[in-house]
């Protein structure tokens, strides 16, 4: 009797996927590390999280960036006690939005652009809604601490770049 064998192109399907799951979850694991890392603000949840997701979205592109971005975020928030509640969620999407724009203009060629866009958007951009949902002072306070924040992130993903850049294979899980 003759057991069954998947063909070739399956099994490289499936190897890839094991090896982007694998990867996904070690940068996810930094960016919980990272999320550790406080920077001083007016709430407790601006952290060295979406670091990783700028170093995956700069060597692989900004989908997988995006997933490190969110659920870094969800939990660096997680160790500060989610001090906006459920608002958090809506937070994680404006993360994984700018680390995908960030890494969409990166795989262009567009390096500067990307960061500056990043360190806008992140930095001013993301707290605006919270003008509407609790108020100015918020904004006016929790904006300098973001762009402290979103510098520091990417100032260590630029140094890490060129290390990580010569390591990670990039045809196998693009």
């Amino acid at each position: 009797m003759q057991m069954y064998s998947p063909p070739i192109q399956f099994r490289r399907t499936m190897k890839s996927n094991l090896k982007t799951l694998v990867l996904l979850s070690l940068f996810l694991a930094f960016s919980a590390i990272g999320g550790m890392v406080k920077i001083p603000a007016i709430i407790g949840t601006i952290a060295l999280d979406s670091m990783p997701a700028l170093l995956i979205a700069s060597l692989y592109n900004g989908r997988k960036g995006a997933l490190v971005a969110g659920g870094g975020h969800l939990l660096s928030s997680l160790y500060a006690g989610f001090p906006l509640g459920p608002l958090h969620v809506f937070i994680a999407v404006e993360m994984a939005l700018f680390v995908w724009l960030f890494g969409y203009v990166f795989s262009k060629g567009k390096h500067v652009l990307a960061a500056i866009l990043f360190l806008i958007g992140n930095g001013i951009m993301a707290a605006v809604p919270f003008i509407f949902i609790l108020s100015s002072s918020f904004y006016i306070a929790i904006v300098p601490s973001l762009l402290i924040g979103s510098f520091i992130n990417l100032t260590i993903a630029h140094f890490l770049y060129p290390a990580f850049d010569s390591r990670f294979p990039k045809g196998e899980l693009s």
